[in-house]
């Protein structure tokens, strides 16, 4: 299985690439702009979609105003079927995204591989009510193969300027086997983590192609690092408290 698993993950990155790209760089030129402005990145997703806003936070090779909203309770370590049941709850996101710190002109992640439930569309909302420019990774065959959860009838493809399929299959796993009642191997993180740092990394290239400086973190396993992640750091921290 090991074999498969790795030629489905290879299958999806070149149909994402294939069908995506113009979107990613979208997206990236969205970035761009926010960083360039002095804007913040910020990323929010509940449950296992949350790994990857913390996959390119404070990250080596990574841009450092990159700002995950964490909501604790909609994570893993509080109580993993406590945080699904929660996800489905419309307005729930009221109670942390009020007080976020988004700014117009901005860029809003939203991460959700069903894009069905309400807590992501409504932080989606919730962000472009604040000015920012939302982008959704999500999977279209998921999301469209199901109900939405949302009082409005609304995924979280809808609710956003910009939409990015990530390819998950419905269920978000590709293997099966012939002694095995259930689909596994999931493959949202692989991808959406490619997705994510793909457009970054094309933002860099951007950022640097106009003539500005990209904020990039440097290893802080390199001798010499902590000078320059530091005069980054302090440059950010007061709008990304997690910089401390």
């Amino acid at each position: 299985m090991i074999e498969t698993y790795f030629r489905k993950i290879e299958e999806m990155l070149r149909e994402v690439l294939a069908a995506e790209a113009g979107r990613m760089r979208q997206a990236a030129a969205k970035v761009a702009d926010c960083i360039a402005a002095g804007g913040i990145v910020h990323l929010f997703g509940c449950g296992h979609s949350h790994i990857l806003t913390e996959e390119v936070f404070y990250r080596a090779g990574g841009l450092v105003p990159v700002r995950p909203i964490f909501y604790e309770p909609l994570m893993l370590h509080e109580g993993a079927v406590k945080s699904s049941e929660l996800e489905r709850q419309n307005g729930l996101a009221e109670r942390f995204m009020a007080e976020q710190d988004i700014r117009p002109g901005e860029v809003m992640f939203v991460l959700s591989t069903s894009g069905r439930n309400p807590v992501p569309v409504d932080v989606a909302q919730a962000a472009k009510a604040k000015g920012a420019y939302t982008i959704g990774i999500t999977s279209m065959a998921y999301s469209q193969s199901q109900p939405s959860r949302h009082i409005s009838g609304l995924r979280l493809a809808d609710a956003v300027d910009l939409a990015i399929d990530n390819r998950s299959v419905k269920g978000d796993a590709v293997l099966t086997h012939e002694k095995v009642g259930t689909p596994f191997a999931p493959t949202s993180t692989v991808v959406g983590a490619a997705i994510l740092n793909a457009i970054l990394a094309e933002a860099v290239s951007e950022l640097a192609e106009r003539g500005v400086e990209p904020p990039v973190f440097l290893s802080g396993n390199i001798d010499g690092a902590d000078a320059h992640n530091a005069a980054l750091i302090a440059k950010y921290r007061e709008r990304i408290p997690l910089l401390s």
